[in-house]
């Protein structure tokens, strides 16, 4: 041994004291690995008595063993988990969170599939450290139904909901995801004129996208399920964006204009419509007066000229008489008369006389 204690230590001397007996630094150093050999020798020692006992060793041993084997099959899943099992590679059964049982391994295997957490797949961009973002262009730029090239960056937020099908039916999930979604987004876009995907059309992309994403995914079974696909940029290029902003705001004032235009029709037709009615109105009214007017005239001459074919003298006497009444009505008047001989002109003032009588009366 390497102790020169006469083998009572490190630890056997009577003070206990690795250092020798009398508690000084006797320490005469040891070779590396004495005491691995030590544990080894005790081992095999302990080993060879065990199985020298006979067959029984044997049999306890592979007990031991067993009891071992059997109890390494318990496992946990989490909350957000779900846990596939396999036997002998095949699917079997989905495990439930909390403390579960399989045959351990190699006859069954458990792969532990989070469940509930959402994860995202930027397209067209990267995120970077803050608030800043690296565009890729092979990604973001697009070709529009109009032969125009848009640029646009977009996240997909998914989570597994079929634990099974997305371990054996995908091979790499997020590839898939983004490669999908690149490809539904660049059919939908192609689809759709520039000014329709930069403006209002901006949700009606993203909704149609986010469907066809996930027929895909539900196509080839992969137990994918889109929660939301959110467009975080839709514009043109860099290097035309200062041009489009320019016909963007030349079509702003057009559309300003017609708006203005189209409410001052709104508000002179009303008006011309309503003058136009008055007028049609009054001129309904002078024809309705005209027409009574000539209905009496018409209806007063027969019934003149039907006294007149009764009594013709007494007829035209008197409408002579009306008619001179109504020509000298307001006329100055100087009656004379002639019958008289006796060289006197008599002379009667009827317009002085009229005037003197209402003098009088007032």
């Amino acid at each position: 041994m390497p102790w020169d204690n006469n083998n009572d230590g490190p630890w056997n001397n009577k003070n206990n004291n690795p250092w020798g007996n009398n508690g000084n630094n006797n320490w005469k150093g040891k070779k590396s690995g004495d005491d691995l050999d030590k544990l080894l020798d005790n081992f095999k020692k302990k080993f060879s008595s065990f199985f020298s006992k006979g067959p029984k060793s044997f049999l306890i041993a592979f007990l031991v063993l067993i009891f071992l084997w059997l109890i390494s099959g318990f496992y946990t899943i989490s909350p957000e988990e779900q846990g596939v099992v396999m036997r002998f590679g095949k699917y079997t059964s989905i495990s439930s969170p909390g403390l579960n049982y399989h045959i351990p391994s190699p006859v069954e295997k458990v792969i532990k599939v989070p469940v509930t957490i959402t994860r995202s797949v930027e397209v067209g961009f990267r995120g970077q450290s803050g608030n800043n973002s690296r565009n890729v262009d092979e990604e973001s730029l697009m070709l529009t139904g109009d032969e125009n090239i848009v640029d646009i960056n977009f996240v997909v937020q998914w989570f597994v909901s079929d634990a099974a099908k997305y371990v054996f039916n995908i091979r790499d999930p997020e590839k898939n995801v983004k490669d999908s979604a690149e490809s539904v987004m660049r059919e939908v876009i192609g689809k759709t004129n520039i000014d329709f995907a930069l403006a209002e059309g901006r949700d009606q992309v993203r909704q149609e996208a986010q469907d066809s994403l996930q027929k895909i995914l539900d196509g080839n079974e992969s137990g994918i399920t889109v929660s939301s696909l959110l467009l975080q940029k839709s514009d043109p290029p860099p290097a035309v964006i200062d041009d489009f902003k320019d016909v963007q705001r030349a079509r702003a004032d057009q559309e300003r204009l017609i708006n203005e235009a189209q409410a001052y029709a709104n508000r002179i037709v009303p008006e011309a419509k309503g003058e136009a009615s008055k007028v049609r109105e009054s001129a309904e009214a002078y024809k309705q007066e005209v027409i009574a007017i000539a209905d009496g005239a018409s209806q007063r001459f027969l019934s003149v000229y039907k006294e007149y074919k009764e009594a013709k003298d007494v007829t035209r006497r008197r409408i002579y008489l009306e008619t001179m009444e109504k020509v000298m009505q307001n006329m100055n008047k100087v009656i004379i008369d002639n019958d008289n001989g006796s060289g006197v002109l008599p002379y009667l003032p009827l317009p002085e006389l009229k005037k003197s009588t209402n003098q009088q009366n007032n």
